[in-house]
């Protein structure tokens, strides 16, 4: 993701939503299926925006758990692109728990990851991401 940067002001919120998320959980080595949306604010650098999905894709792609890929995505855009700060919100199903065990077919687990200066305001506020 290194060549595709280019350098240009911008003090906005910039989103991505509904990233599709598709990934194996290394506890249970069974699927997860979501999506990610990605949030950064006042960076100088910026990548075309299907760059995002392929971070998002390298990272899901791995034996996970989906505290780490929220995490990693958040840590891996914000040494990339420099930003004032980054935040990352998965929301996924699990079949450990849709298929095990409790059984709950609408269970969706929902990680928060940021890095750098995202207002704590902001990237708490789980309403502004839908």
């Amino acid at each position: 993701m290194r060549r595709p940067i280019f350098h240009e002001q911008y003090d906005e919120m910039v989103t991505v939503k509904d990233i599709d998320i598709f990934s194996m959980c290394e506890h249970h080595m069974l699927r997860s299926s979501g999506s990610a949306t990605w949030r950064t604010c006042r960076a100088s650098n910026i990548v075309g925006l299907s760059k995002i999905a392929r971070v998002v894709e390298l990272y899901a792609r791995r034996l996970q758990v989906q505290e780490r890929l929220t995490q990693e995505i958040a840590t891996a855009l914000m040494d990339t692109l420099q930003p004032h700060g980054v935040a990352v919100v998965v929301e996924a199903f699990h079949l450990c728990m849709m298929m095990r065990g409790v059984e709950k077919q609408n269970a969706k687990a929902v990680t928060l990851g940021d890095a750098g200066g995202v207002p704590h305001r902001e990237s708490t506020r789980m309403s502004s991401w839908s």
